[in-house]
């Protein structure tokens, strides 16, 4: 039951998270060993180590793993305490007497494991989190397309610095985080199957015959994974890691853009949709909470905590292996289920924000003072060595409007033609090539070559 869960994950967010539960629940790495183990049993009848006349009539398959099979290899390893045993006991139920000593033939526990898992990873990268990514990034190409052209303050070290494009400020995340799905989508997943001390020493000694090594790099391959021939008992997780590091990548930058988001509905920047029925507060009935991404941005950070671990970890084996790293290896699902949570919440909040155009504007004209690293590096192409200085007395430390602006031009000894390209200065018009900056990533991002933001 839900409300009895102890993660989070499979309680409270339940909804969200789910669909991640097809691939790395207990239920679903049983499943996929027990299936593993019978396509090995397949894959040894074309070697002829099996008889082809001993499949005949029987299929290999468990397309139909139910609740009570798992509860059956559960109960099998209350006695075993090893879990792959178990499976293996429990396939002689599904398999005709004269092929039981032919299940997990010359295999050690992690060809089942470390195939099953990588499956798991690939899978649900491009079933689940692929989509819910592409969801998000939709999400901020909306927003940059829509606030493209729409000033405000820039600020560096939190103070007011140059004028920039509310869209702009968002593509800059839109362009790194395409980037990460580039990395997170290309990523080849590594798996391995020889042996337990990864030199096929069972397989070579009972069947010297088969070609082994190629046996391995086929098997594997046939699940559109990358085989890795040279091996411990365990896969080296280095691969693995990689593609971690590459959803690590996409949280910590999403991390700095749900702050930078809660920055701007705190200064009224951005405005939150009011959505009928909910609450801000239980004693504040005005408050709208940007929850989403402070639920995003707490999610993120319990994900990079688990996949840091990983890096740590994961590398490291005694000699040939210990069981401490299946340990590790079974909260792939958290770490990604605390992903994938905070990347549906992004997209929610932003369906759930827009700018405060007025206000945004406001702010920015309050601050002609913005305009002073235009307006100085105008002075110096004209020829002015005391430019910044000039500037630096009319403006540190203080608001500048614009009549102040004004006077300040209109005393310069200067020619027309530069005193003019002063005066055409203004915190609104001061942004640079912004706007075309924001296009060219829209474009990157998916949209068609033909069309033309506005």
């Amino acid at each position: 039951m839900a409300l009895h869960a102890l993660s989070p994950l499979d309680g409270r967010y339940e909804n969200e998270t789910s669909p991640l539960r097809d691939f790395f629940s207990e239920f679903a790495f049983m499943r996929a060993r027990a299936r593993l183990e019978l396509d090995f049993l397949s894959a040894l009848s074309k070697t002829g180590v099996i008889s082809p006349g001993s499949l005949s009539g029987w299929k290999p398959d468990l397309q139909e793993f139910t609740d009570e099979d798992a509860g059956k290899i559960q109960e099998y390893e209350k006695i075993t305490r090893h879990d792959v045993k178990a499976i293996e006991y429990f396939l002689r139920e599904k398999v005709p007497a004269e092929l039981h000593h032919w299940i997990h033939f010359g295999l050690t526990s992690e060809d089942v494991g470390n195939i099953a898992q990588a499956i798991a990873l690939k899978d649900s990268r491009d079933q689940v989190l692929l989509p819910a990514l592409d969801d998000l990034i939709s999400s901020l190409r909306d927003f940059v397309m829509k606030y493209r052209a729409l000033p405000c303050l820039g600020r560096t070290h939190g103070q007011p610095a140059v004028p920039t494009t509310l869209g702009k400020e968002v593509a800059v995340y839109l362009a790194r985080l395409i980037k990460c799905r580039a990395e997170i989508a290309d990523h080849r997943f590594e798996a391995k199957l020889s042996g337990a001390v990864g030199s096929f020493n069972a397989l070579q000694a009972a069947a010297p015959q088969v070609d082994w090594l190629s046996f391995s790099r086929e098997f594997v391959q046939s699940y559109n994974l990358e085989p890795n021939l040279l091996t411990t008992q365990i896969l080296p997780y280095d691969n693995w890691i990689r593609y971690f590091d590459s959803v690590k990548m996409a949280n910590a930058l999403l991390v700095g853009y749900a702050q930078d988001v809660w920055r701007y509905i705190s200064d009224g920047i951005l405005k939150q949709k009011v959505v009928e029925g909910e609450i801000g507060s239980s004693t504040m009935p005005q408050k709208v909470n940007p929850i989403d991404f402070e639920n995003a941005e707490g999610n993120l950070g319990v994900a990079n905590a688990l996949f840091t671990h990983y890096g740590e970890k994961l590398p490291i084996s005694r000699l040939q292996r210990d069981l401490s790293d299946s340990t590790v290896r079974r909260t792939f699902g958290s770490a990604l289920g605390h992903s994938l949570l905070a990347w549906k919440n992004l997209t929610r909040g932003m369906s759930r924000v827009d700018a405060n155009e007025e206000k945004t504007r406001q702010e920015l004209n309050e601050h002609w003072e913005v305009v002073s690293e235009g307006a100085q590096t105008i002075l110096r192409a004209a020829g002015r060595s005391d430019a910044y200085e000039s500037l630096k007395s009319q403006t540190r430390g203080r608001v500048l409007n614009e009549s102040r602006y004004r006077l300040w031009v209109e005393s310069l000894d200067i020619d027309d033609e530069t005193k003019a390209r002063l005066l055409g200065l203004s915190p609104e018009a001061y942004i640079g090539l912004a706007v075309q900056l924001a296009d060219n990533v829209i474009r990157e991002s998916g949209i068609g070559s033909g069309t033309n933001p506005e």
